[in-house]
């Protein structure tokens, strides 16, 4: 049975799911022009016995006839989720991506570092301490902008939140 895209995105991030560089390349290329990044007709989308992963080293050895962009994506990713990927120059990939591409980028890297789960002790006028989640330092399109919500669980925000 061919399962679909959400059932491949749904397996890329329970692979992924406990280490927050490989969440963050596996979200960077399932949200990147609608997901075509991570589609099971890419090579470097792997099936396992219950799901699939990325091998990002060889995402990075196929990209003959991709775009400029394409390609800064996908090293990008890589670089993010694997050790075994070669690095990129940041500072090149980034200046030449377009803007939804960037937005996708500033929150992989953002992701990647736990933003997501940061805390911070608060101490009120009262010397009482509370731990405090904040909010990612660059949230996901889509995801809301709380703190203790992280992509996997993104909620559905109705009008007058």
């Amino acid at each position: 049975m061919v399962e679909s895209s959400t059932d491949i995105t749904d397996h890329l991030r329970r692979w992924a799911r406990g280490m927050y560089t490989t969440e963050a390349a596996v979200e960077l290329l399932i949200r990147a022009q609608d997901g075509t990044f991570a589609s099971i007709d890419r090579p470097w989308i792997l099936p396992v016995d219950h799901g699939y992963w990325i091998d990002f080293p060889a995402s990075t050895e196929q990209l003959g006839g991709l775009s400029g962009g394409e390609q800064r994506l996908l090293r990008i990713a890589a670089s993010i989720g694997s050790d075994d990927a070669a690095p990129v120059r940041l500072g090149d990939a980034v200046s030449r991506l377009d803007r939804p591409t960037l937005r996708l980028v500033l929150a992989a890297v953002a992701h990647a570092g736990g933003s997501h789960q940061h805390s911070s002790l608060v101490i009120d006028r009262d010397g009482r301490a509370t731990i405090t989640r904040q909010p990612s330092l660059f949230m996901w399109d889509g995801e809301a902008r709380r703190p203790g919500r992280s992509v996997w669980h993104s909620p559905v925000i109705t009008p007058g939140q």
